[in-house]
């Protein structure tokens, strides 16, 4: 679960950023340089995708890829 939940994580964020060459350790902002802005959209993607709202106190508690990923998991998503 968590390979597959990484590849729609690696997924979304490619088509909000155009960023590539993720791995679990990855942060948002200091790896990639998002601004706040990125990390919102990221999020609304997240969301659209999987049909779920990520209330703002939790966004950003979402610092690195595993922290979205164990979040999904958290959250009870098991279908990609």
């Amino acid at each position: 679960m968590e390979e597959k939940l990484f590849e729609v994580v690696e997924d979304i964020v490619f088509r909000v950023t155009g960023k590539k060459g993720l791995v679990m350790e990855t942060d948002f902002v200091k790896d990639l340089g998002l601004t706040s802005l990125d990390v919102m959209n990221m999020i609304c993607a997240f969301e659209d995708r999987f049909d779920m709202e990520i209330p703002t106190r939790e966004v950003w508690k979402l610092h690195y890829v595993r922290d979205v990923i164990d979040y999904m998991i958290k959250k009870g998503i098991t279908e990609v």
